[in-house]
């Protein structure tokens, strides 16, 4: 009997493993690090082109042709635009703007603005090359048009922003939008077209700019129809770890086609290699013979960062391989930082073994990319298949303390001809690899917390990993700085790194380190003086010390010292916390001081705005404590860990008491009848710390239940959005299996059903599923706490 228990729940656990993510709110094709990163947008990869994870399109193209007969079945040409007002990218402009808060009826066409000043679109807080320079915290602008004739086919709104903005169409309000940055195309309603005049016409903006730096930048544009081409029918798509999977009918024709991206954390030669593999294989489905060619063709975009730019592409043959070499003339390196920006030096690749079958044909600089012609020949019921790779030479990563580092690949490599011809080569090897993996990483989530968890973890995967950027140190160390994506483009922020901490404290705690040290050693260098951490060393890629205006006194304390504790452990050793126990200690004496009832601070939950007396962060610096007492008993520092664990133990106690609000625990100290998510609870249950009794958990777990909102539960009482991230943490102190599938679920229904398509959000509202702000960020690797939690039992 129990070994027919076992056959049936091996055949299950394999069933499972075959059905992975097969919907996403967008769709990982090529990624890799926040530079070399391209999605596609809609449910079927042929209905949209294919874009960064800006939403900055960076197309590819990919057709078939079955007997001459022509099926399209990747991505979509971008749509050809006629200007109404154009946006900064595509067209220079200028306008009347003030800073001063203008009249009420700012927005009415007849509105004189003749004693504004007149700038050059766009306008930026700082690091401007072209545009004006806004100084304040806020700003108004006004842009005149002319229509002849209002025969739209799509009106689309062009938008840039940092952070709060609002447009209005000749003074009626057509979009608004807050905090942290965007760069979005709104299609907009016929409702809105019939507001257009023929005449003059009057697009009126307001951004305000709430912390860090500030951008806006708006253009109303008519998208003209696509171009009729037969589409190939998609029949699937499987997202896992390493790999989206998509088949199509062609025809007579089927396709099958795989995107690789071996991002194998545990394995850093082969994670940093800055490669995708797409893989084309296709068969007749009606046993007859067919001629058969595959068509791919990329946007120049990939190798920059505005369409003005000039990319040269050079097709080239090396060593038995077939080379396509992109990149801007200027090859301006490391000369561009900030949020919403795409790299503009270094060289995408493209590359195959070069076979009779193979074309890379050159290309003149009037053409809009590259292009790849596979001619499969005539084919049957036998399978043809033909592997291709993508890469990105970005020549230096980053800038760290004024020395520009390169890619850890580099190492390893002379030139990266060598490396792509080396990863065509493995390509079988690293492929069975990627496989193994993704059905390990899925059969392990799905034992820790079921089938709709394990589906999260394979979706969130890849988009925290391609969130950093692997860098060799001075000295061979390992350095992994992530970007603080659609936020405010920071580099090594401390709140990013403590939620995306879980998958790496799985898969490789030495990218922990390299994300932690960095920081450490920014305060231990005499170049950051404060008694608590950085929260940051710039805006990515240059990191040359703290950029965001403002700091998070406890937040980044409590943080640092539980990263450390949780990379202890494990690493199974205490090398990290002796190696800078006197930062530790200097660090550990703010919470004490600092820490238990905090002033009106922020927090990692900026956005949310500054609270006082956060019982959350509170719980953050209490655990923080004992995590340092819990380093200082595997030091040996047997005086040290009793102190600072009674104190945590006391401290505890009081928490319990003054946060007490009936039955949960409330937002902070001197509110009752507030509430909040108490996530950072979770590392006293992680690393045993046994602070808070198993009462408390139940508690806040119980009421938790009662708030749920259809899209998930609120972050706290103050407002409806909530943080992803932050409810998986939640969901994990739940001790009943049903109470985590309850609260986890509401989150897999946002990802199905959002009606923003990006690169998976963090940050969204509870009632309607839309996108609040955030994307493509590595703090989903905090969905693998559960996980974590499995692994360390």
């Amino acid at each position: 009997m129990r070994k027919i228990c076992l056959f049936i729940l091996t055949s299950m656990l394999s069933i499972s493993m075959l059905a992975q993510m097969t919907k996403a709110p967008a769709y990982p094709l090529i990624t890799h690090d926040p530079y070399f990163s391209i999605w596609s947008t809609t449910d079927k990869l042929n209905e949209s082109t294919t874009t960064h994870w800006t939403g900055t399109e960076q197309s590819l193209i990919g057709m078939i042709s079955v007997d001459g007969k022509l099926y399209k079945f990747l991505g979509a040409p971008p749509r050809k635009l006629n200007r109404l007002v154009a946006n900064a990218d595509l067209g220079s402009y200028t306008c009347q703007y003030t800073e001063t808060k203008p009249g009420a009826d700012w927005t009415a066409i007849n509105y004189d603005d003749s004693k504004w000043k007149t700038g050059k679109g766009m306008f930026a807080t700082e690091n401007i090359s072209a545009g004006t320079l806004w100084s304040g915290k806020e700003i108004w602008f006004r842009r005149t048009f002319t229509v002849k004739s209002k025969n739209f086919h799509e009106l689309m709104l062009s938008a840039k922003y940092d952070d709060n903005i609002v447009v209005y169409l000749n003074g009626e309000k057509i979009y608004e939008a807050g905090c942290c940055s965007s760069n979005k195309e709104i299609t907009l309603s016929k409702a809105v077209e019939q507001k257009i005049k023929v005449g003059k016409n009057i697009l009126a903006v307001y951004c305000e700019n709430t912390g860090g730096p500030g951008i806006i930048d708006a253009g109303l544009y008519d998208r003209l129809p696509p171009e009729p081409i037969k589409q190939a029918v998609q029949q699937s798509v499987e997202i896992t770890a390493t790999h989206t999977n998509y088949t199509f009918t062609c025809g007579t024709v089927d396709l099958n086609l795989r995107f690789l991206s071996p991002l194998l954390a545990n394995d850093l030669n082969w994670y940093s290699r800055p490669i995708s593999y797409i893989s084309f294989i296709t068969k007749a489905n009606d046993g007859k013979q067919h001629d058969v060619k595959i068509l791919f063709d990329y946007a120049a975009d990939i190798a920059r960062d505005k369409k003005s730019q000039l990319v040269k592409i050079n097709s080239y043959k090396k060593d038995g391989i077939a080379f396509q070499k992109a990149g801007t003339a200027k090859q301006a390196v490391l000369e561009k930082k900030g949020d919403d920006v795409r790299i503009d030096w270094g060289y995408f690749y493209l590359a195959a073994k070069d076979e009779k079958n193979v074309a890379l044909p050159n290309v003149n600089e009037n053409m809009p990319g590259g292009i790849l012609r596979i001619d499969c020949g005539n084919i049957q019921s036998h399978p043809f298949e033909k592997t291709i790779l993508l890469a990105y030479d970005d020549l230096y990563s980053i800038q760290y303390f004024g020395q520009n580092l390169q890619a850890w690949w580099k190492k390893n490599f002379s030139s990266t001809e060598e490396m792509m011809k080396q990863s065509l080569n493995d390509f079988n090897k690293i492929e069975a690899r990627c496989n193994q993996f993704d059905k390990e990483l899925y059969s392990d989530a799905l034992k820790a917390g079921g089938e709709t968890y394990a589906k999260l973890c394979a979706l969130a995967y890849r988009q925290s990993l391609a969130a950093h950027k692997l860098v060799r140190g001075a000295n061979d160390e390992i350095l992994y700085p992530q970007k603080e994506n659609f936020s405010n483009g920071s580099i090594w922020t401390v709140d990013v790194t403590y939620p995306s901490a879980p998958l790496t404290l799985i898969y490789n705690p030495a990218l922990l380190r390299g994300m932690i040290e960095p920081i450490m050693e920014y305060s231990e260098s005499g170049k950051w003086t404060k008694p608590f951490p950085a929260h940051d060393l710039g805006t990515y890629p240059l990191a040359n010390g703290q950029t965001y205006p403002e700091d998070m006194p406890v937040e980044e304390a409590g943080n640092m010292i539980i990263l450390s504790a949780a990379i202890c452990k494990a690493e199974k050793n205490s090398s990290l916390a002796e190696k800078h126990w006197k930062l530790l200690s200097q660090w550990v004496e703010f919470l004490v001081k600092d820490g238990f009832d905090p002033a009106n601070q922020l927090c990692t939950d900026d956005f949310a705005g500054h609270l006082a007396r956060n019982i959350n962060l509170s719980m953050k610096a209490i655990v923080g404590i004992a995590g340092y007492a819990q380093m200082a008993q595997q030091l040996g520092k047997n005086e040290e860990a009793t102190k600072y664990m009674n104190i945590a133990k006391e401290y505890a106690t009081k928490w319990m008491q003054m946060a007490d609000d009936g039955d949960h625990y409330s937002l902070t100290f001197d509110k009752k009848g507030t509430w909040s998510q108490k996530y950072n609870l979770v590392w006293d249950k992680l690393l045993g710390l046994n602070l808070f009794p198993q009462s408390v958990y139940d508690k806040e777990v119980k009421y938790y239940l009662t708030k749920q909102n259809k899209y998930g539960l609120p972050l706290d009482s103050r407002r409806t959005y909530t943080k992803s991230d932050w409810i998986m943490w939640t969901a994990t102190l739940a001790s009943d299996e049903k109470d985590f599938q309850s609260l986890i679920a509401p989150i897999y229904k946002y990802a199905m059903e959002t009606p923003t398509r990006v690169p998976l959000c963090d940050w969204h509202e509870t009632t309607d599923g839309t996108q609040v702000g955030f994307q493509a960020r590595s703090v989903v690797g905090g969905y693998f706490i559960k996980l974590l939690e499995y692994k360390w039992k």
